[in-house]
C-alpha cells in the first residue's frame, strides 16, 4: 500500500511538473521577444512545434491588409510521355462562396487555405524551398490542401494527376465604397510556385 500511495505522489508530480514547463514554454512562445525566449529558442521552439503552436493575437489582432486568390492546375503524364495541364481553378473562390450570406461560416472555409499559405511563406525563401523540417512539413501540408480541393472539384478524378502547381495572387484591400468587383486592384506580388508531386495521404 505504501508502495502504490509513493507511485502515486511520484506520477503526480510528473504531471504537476510537465504541465508547468508546458505552460511556462508555451507563454515564452507567444510574449514578445526577451533575453530568456531568445537564449533558448531552440529548446522553446522544439516543443511548441508541430502541435503547440499558438498564432493568436490576444492584444493586438493583426488582420489581412491584403486579398489573396490562390489558384491551381493540375498535369498529368500521358502514356505517350507528354504533359497534359489543366486549366487554373480558383481555390479562394470556393471558400468565399462556401462563406458568403453564411450566418455561422465553416472555420475550414475561413482559415484553412489562408493559414497554410500564410505558414508556407513564414517556413519558405522567394526560391520556394524547404530548409527544415517544418517547412517540408507545411508544403505537404499545402499540397494536400490543394489536391484534395481540386480532387472534390472533379468529383474525385483530381487525385489522378501527377502533379499541381499554385498561383497565388495579392492584392491589397480595396478602399471603402470602390467596386473591388469590377475594378480590381493591380496585384502587388503574382507569386508562381514550382510543380510539386501529388501526394496521398500518409505520405
Amino acid at each position: 500500500m505504501r508502495l502504490l500511495r509513493a507511485g502515486l505522489r511520484t506520477a503526480v508530480v510528473l504531471c504537476l511538473a510537465a504541465t508547468l514547463a508546458h505552460v511556462v514554454l508555451v507563454f515564452l512562445h507567444v510574449a514578445p521577444p526577451n533575453p530568456v525566449s531568445r537564449r533558448y529558442s531552440q529548446q522553446i521552439d522544439a516543443w511548441v512545434y508541430p502541435l503547440f503552436e499558438q498564432n493568436w493575437r490576444l492584444f493586438a489582432p493583426n488582420p489581412d491588409s491584403v486579398n489573396r486568390q490562390v489558384l491551381a492546375r493540375t498535369a498529368h503524364t500521358g502514356s505517350d510521355g507528354s504533359m497534359r495541364v489543366s486549366a487554373w481553378f480558383d481555390l479562394s473562390a470556393v471558400d468565399r462562396a462556401a462563406v458568403e450570406h453564411q450566418a455561422f461560416p465553416s472555420h475550414t472555409a475561413q482559415n484553412l487555405l489562408r493559414r497554410a499559405w500564410s505558414s508556407y511563406t513564414e517556413t519558405h525563401g522567394q526560391d520556394d524551398k524547404a530548409r527544415s523540417e517544418r517547412a517540408a512539413m507545411i508544403q505537404t501540408y499545402l499540397n494536400n490542401i490543394a489536391s484534395d480541393r481540386v480532387a472534390e472539384h472533379r468529383g474525385g478524378s483530381g487525385r489522378d494527376a501527377d502533379f499541381i502547381q499554385l498561383r497565388v495572387i495579392t492584392r491589397p484591400v480595396a478602399a471603402p465604397g470602390s467596386d473591388a468587383v469590377d475594378n480590381p486592384s493591380k496585384p502587388v506580388e503574382n507569386r508562381l510556385l514550382p510543380w510539386w508531386k501529388v501526394t496521398s495521404h500518409g505520405k
